[in-house]
């Protein structure tokens, strides 16, 4: 009887979290998808739901000779959003955070090279009780001629 109560908890957990991952998705494409223009969207929609003090990771290939953006988007709920891109070998070749939060980076590769991109939300010290969470999303746009 214990191990059916245990797969219904879990079931109901699972159904949650797929919903939520489903709203955040949609989120994306309403509401993010429109902070590339000009630049042209991947097609990809990259988000999840965080809870301050989370961080996240992606890696993504990045092409010679192309003009990119990354834009993060994230609900109001949430405090500032802090991003930092990387190359494999961990070298920090952007932050967000020494350019007053900026939601977006726009770069050239001039090799083609995978990347590291992490966001972070940050622990908001004067809500310590009730850390809030709330989609975020990454998504990549392409500059064409």
């Amino acid at each position: 009887m214990k191990s059916l109560a245990y797969i219904a908890i879990v079931s109901i957990f699972l159904a949650a979290s797929l919903t939520g991952g489903a709203q955040c998705k949609n989120f994306a494409k309403k509401i993010c998808k429109q902070e590339l223009a000009p630049y042209i969207h991947d097609g990809n929609f990259n988000a999840a739901i965080l809870t301050e003090g989370e961080d996240a990771e992606l890696f993504k290939t990045f092409y010679a000779g192309q003009e990119y953006r990354i834009s993060i988007c994230c609900e109001e709920t949430l405090p500032k959003v802090e991003f930092k891109v990387f190359d494999v070998d961990k070298k920090l070749l952007y932050t967000n955070a020494s350019n007053n939060y900026s939601t977006s980076w726009d770069f050239k590769v001039e090799a083609t090279q995978q990347l590291i991109i992490v966001v972070k939300i940050p622990s908001d010290e004067n809500n310590a009780d009730i850390p809030t969470s709330g989609c975020v999303a990454i998504m990549f746009g392409l500059k064409t001629e």
